[in-house]
């Protein structure tokens, strides 16, 4: 008896000595950062990005090159620095295109929120969100003053040989299928080709050439083309274009707690807009969710459609099954509610989908859009930036 509680001791004891003695191989695990670290790290990166946002616009190059070996000296590495420094150059040669195209931005304002936080010895993390607003020169009345996004980062530090942190790469969030902050280089990603049935050739895209009375990239003079409405089907069912453009100024950053979030987010975000303004779905199940003839949103992923959160699906839908939207002959023909989709590589598969938030007085088009979240982004800047683009200009 005496020997089996001896044995039982001796087990319980091991397990104990299992539990609370730490491994003997393996990495440490990481450990949350302290709240002063945080605000350190969080200051170097707004400074950071700041500088990023300041190279695009024409008041604050100057500047943004002159702080940056200051600052580069001081709370960034070596090797973030040089990759930096070929960045800037690129990235004021896109300041001049677009000074050109449409005057560019005169100023920018960055804030950074931060989220979880991780050290691991002598290296940390820190997720942030960025958001920022480019202010647009000489603006008509009535047009947005800015363009903004909100744009989640993750940012890395390392320690120097005097125990200071040093901000060492910086990521932003990846499969971005839209147009990332102008102050990021990286390309949109494309989207492999959908597996819901075949649909053949689609429609030849929108031209984008200045439509008469034009100046640039983008018409000059107020333009009314409020009476092509009628050729659509929209116009008959009532649809009520200024809801789906308040719906997408109000949740292009605070998305709507009543649907789900896609990794490729942009088309699900148009879709709701157009509920908002009055489109109906379709009956449908999970058995017809690749069919693109059905548009309807579920409880859940596998019971709502393709074409609800698909680019390419929505275009079938919406374009030729349904027949509430048409393609228009150029990207300038655009007014408020009316949806824009790009192929970016031209390889017959859509890849983004926007809405037009606005018509400005000179008959500037802006922009909105998830995956990123941005909001009043200039058509002439999208149409510069990406020459090869193939657009799909949606009359809703």
């Amino acid at each position: 008896m005496r020997k089996r509680r001896a044995l039982g001791i001796s087990l319980l004891t091991l397990a104990m000595a299992g539990l609370s003695s730490p491994a003997s191989h393996g990495a440490p695990e990481p450990l949350t950062l302290s709240n002063s670290d945080t605000t350190e790290m969080v200051s170097i990166g707004t400074e950071y990005l700041q500088g990023r946002a300041n190279t695009v616009t024409n008041d604050g190059a100057s500047a943004a090159a002159r702080k940056l070996s200051a600052t580069a000296k001081s709370r960034i590495s070596p090797a973030l620095a040089a990759r930096i420094a070929k960045e800037y150059a690129q990235l004021a040669r896109l300041r001049a295109e677009l000074r050109e195209a449409n005057g560019g931005y005169t100023r920018a304002e960055v804030q950074l929120t931060p989220g979880t936080s991780s050290v691991n010895g002598d290296e940390a993390t820190v997720e942030v969100t960025e958001d920022a607003r480019l202010y647009y020169p000489n603006v008509p009345a009535g047009d947005p003053a800015f363009e903004e996004y909100s744009v989640p980062h993750t940012l890395t530090f390392i320690k120097d040989s005097e125990g200071d942190w040093l901000l060492n790469s910086d990521r932003v969030e990846s499969n971005l299928t839209g147009p990332g902050p102008i102050t990021q280089l990286a390309e949109p990603s494309s989207v492999p080709a959908s597996d819901a049935e075949d649909e053949g050739q689609m429609d030849a895209g929108s031209g984008t050439a200045p439509t008469s009375g034009t100046d640039g990239d983008k018409p000059v003079g107020e333009t009314s083309l409020a009476s092509d409405r009628v050729t659509t089907k929209a116009a008959a069912a009532g649809y009520n274009y200024g809801k789906m453009v308040s719906y997408a100024n109000k949740h292009w950053k605070n998305a709507n707690r009543d649907y789900r979030l896609y990794g490729s987010d942009c088309t699900n975000f148009i879709s709701q807009a157009m509920i908002a303004g009055g489109w109906k779905t379709t009956a449908g199940s999970i058995s017809s969710r690749k069919d693109n003839k059905k548009w309807f949103y579920g409880s859940w992923e596998i019971s709502t459609s393709y074409t609800w959160a698909g680019a390419e699906n929505w275009y079938w839908f919406a374009k030729k099954h349904s027949k509430r939207t048409r393609i228009l002959d150029n990207v300038w023909q655009l007014l408020p509610a009316d949806v824009l989709q790009a192929d970016w590589k031209r390889d017959g598969i859509i890849d983004h989908t926007m809405i037009v938030t606005k018509r400005g007085g000179n008959g500037e088009i802006y922009l909105t859009y998830h995956t990123p979240s941005k909001h009043n982004v200039k058509l002439s800047t999208l149409v510069r930036k990406y020459p090869k683009a193939a657009w799909y200009a949606h009359r809703t």
